[in-house]
């Protein structure tokens, strides 16, 4: 299960790492605006605040990635609390999504669903010990 976990955690970061790159790179082009349904007025007037949301993104998915990377060496303690801290953050984020913006719930699940098989498998598979 630890396994499947650290699969999840990848691709939960992965996921993270192109809303990043939407975010803080891409923020005002056409493709980007459809997808986040901004206006290019809208786009410009959150850029500052949507170049600092992305790198929030980035960084839990290096935490996610390093936890993955940590456990693959064999460090269980180290790893497991880095894709608990990575990847619950990024599920806790998604929570927060939803729940603040109902219309965006399905973009919640989306962006939820990785990190939450990564965090609950990971959890089972530190109870069974395997």
């Amino acid at each position: 299960m630890i396994i499947a976990a650290q699969i999840f955690a990848t691709a939960a970061a992965l996921l993270h790492i192109y809303i990043f790159s939407m975010e803080s790179i891409t923020w005002t082009t056409g493709k980007t605006r459809a997808l986040f349904k901004t206006s290019e007025a809208e786009a410009e007037a959150t850029r500052e605040m949507a170049f600092n949301q992305g790198f929030y993104n980035l960084f839990l998915a290096v935490a996610a990635l390093a936890g993955v990377i940590a456990l693959g060496m064999g460090h269980l303690a180290v790893g497991s609390t880095l894709v608990f801290a990575g990847a619950g953050s990024m599920l806790a984020a998604a929570l927060v999504l939803a729940l603040g913006s109902p219309g965006k719930a399905k973009l919640a699940v989306k962006q939820g669903i990785f990190p939450l098989l990564s965090v609950a498998l990971l959890a089972l598979g530190l109870a069974l010990g395997n």
